[in-house]
């Protein structure tokens, strides 16, 4: 699924709104240790991001090359703008960039992905972010990852991840580091507990 299709999106999958968890036997290496947060299930395929993968560029340096902003005002932004999240988001149209955020920012592009959570991809909530006007919860990612109809389900039954009910708190949380043993955890699992043999939970 692309994130063209996503804004077509008419049904709602089984893994709309849930974690995917990489297993250890993870064969692609864009998803080795990810967390994946699912926006959109359905017979078309699933979209998603990585919410634990960090990314070299800064919000700064984002709105410097979209000219949103000249390099006096990108000095004068508060700390709190200046260090924005952005995120690696999957290895699909990664120079593109998205906005995963709370429900209480919309314009005419931003798609609800579940009854908290929107998505935006325009430049109108980079604005209202610099502006002091955005969403109270927002991550900026870059790239997205994408699997076609039947893919995911196909590697969820050869044992590469697991999934789960997603935590809108995990989303949010600028902690990468650990993010990936936090998901396990909200399932009750250890990393130390996983087997690249066994069968998924």
């Amino acid at each position: 699924m692309t994130f063209a299709t996503l804004k077509d999106k008419r049904e709602r999958g089984f893994l709309d709104g849930q974690f995917l968890i990489a297993m250890p036997g993870m064969q692609d290496g864009n998803f080795d240790r990810s967390v994946v947060y699912i926006c959109a299930h359905s017979a078309a395929g699933a979209m998603g991001f990585i919410i634990n993968r960090s990314q070299s560029i800064s919000f700064t340096e984002v709105l410097l090359h979209l000219k949103l902003v000249e390099q006096p005002e990108a000095i004068m932004m508060d700390g709190a703008t200046r260090d924005f999240p952005i995120l690696n988001g999957g290895p699909v149209e990664t120079g593109r960039g998205f906005v995963l955020h709370s429900d209480d920012f919309s314009s005419e592009s931003s798609i609800p992905v579940s009854d908290d959570i929107s998505l935006t991809a325009t430049l109108d909530i980079l604005r209202a972010i610099c502006e002091g006007r955005g969403p109270k919860r927002a991550t900026m990612l870059l790239g997205y990852a994408g699997w076609g109809p039947g893919q995911l389900e196909s590697e969820i039954g050869s044992n590469g991840w697991l999934n789960c009910p997603a935590c809108e708190e995990l989303i949010f949380d600028r902690t990468l580091e650990d993010k990936y043993e936090r998901a396990l955890a909200s399932m009750g699992v250890r990393p130390e507990m996983l087997s690249r043999e066994t069968g998924h939970a």
